[in-house]
């Protein structure tokens, strides 16, 4: 076969193959019945939870309007008790940075532990995992019910209940940050004659620095709304106002603490896709 044979098979067009009716087949050969199994068993559960609720459309129609009203209302302001709006607020931020900053630290340390390729035993590695796995299935009300029997009411077992659940989830995440990073990278580092700690903070570490910043912020984020959850819960906070002023029907003192945990969140979204982009 000469070149001219060969430009001239390239510069065959590709025809589709049609089935019978004159449709294209779009149909891919071989492909796993994973997804459609999932998607079947997705939908079979959704119409079995629908009829184990027994869901009554009708009157969930009716009072669908209600939804609007309520929202209308949550819309009008209202300065009267700013004072406690804004000292609830900052009690949930206080609780968030707290409790974050503790699972920072202590995730760190764990998920260095978690780590098969720094700590090099599969057996600690895989009971570090197991352990945390139980935390975090655990949901955080749960924890800080608990610490609720143990403190009493207040911040301390917001900030404790949190740290729990939030600890076990930097460990799981962290690890697996460490985990991505190169083999060679730590073997280039030990060739050196690099100790094992040099090898965490010089190697490791800045490695994964992105994937752990991007954590965090997650993070940060659904700590701050689960502590306007815990709020309710009598951990104080934001979550507290908002309870309250809805149990009153104050509800445009409830809107202006909603206003403000969105507010919040979305500057604190925007911040660290900032800095993000800086270490990049």
């Amino acid at each position: 076969m000469n070149i001219d044979e060969n430009e001239q098979i390239v510069k065959m067009p590709v025809r589709p193959f049609y089935r019978h009716g004159g449709k294209i087949d779009v149909s891919v050969k071989g492909e796993s019945p994973f997804i459609r199994r999932f998607l079947l068993g997705t939908a079979v559960a959704a119409i079995g939870s629908l009829y184990m609720l027994h869901i009554d459309w009708m009157q969930l129609g009716a009072r669908a309007g209600s939804i609007v009203t309520i929202f209308g209302k949550m819309v009008h302001f209202n300065m009267t008790d700013i004072d406690f709006t804004l000292i609830s607020f900052a009690d949930t931020f206080s609780i968030m940075v707290l409790a974050t900053v503790y699972s920072i630290l202590s995730g760190l340390l764990f998920g260095l532990l978690a780590s098969e390729n720094i700590v090099r035993n599969r057996a600690v590695s895989m009971s570090v995992k197991a352990f945390f796995t139980f935390l975090r299935a655990v949901p955080t009300p749960v924890w800080v019910l608990l610490m609720l029997v143990c403190f009493g009411f207040g911040p301390i077992a917001g900030i404790m209940g949190l740290s729990i659940h939030t600890t076990a989830f930097f460990t799981r995440a962290f690890s697996q940050a460490f985990e991505d990073v190169p083999q060679d990278t730590i073997d280039s580092l030990e060739a050196l004659g690099a100790t094992r700690l040099q090898v965490i903070w010089c190697g490791i570490i800045p490695s994964s620095v992105t994937q752990l910043i991007a954590w965090i912020a997650l993070r940060f984020e659904i700590n701050f709304s689960e502590c306007a959850i815990l709020g309710m819960l009598g951990a104080g906070g934001i979550g507290f106002a908002i309870s309250t002023s809805i149990q009153n029907y104050q509800y445009g003192q409830a809107g202006i603490a909603i206003f403000l945990v969105f507010l919040f969140a979305f500057y604190l979204e925007r911040g660290f896709l900032f800095v993000k982009q800086s270490i990049r």
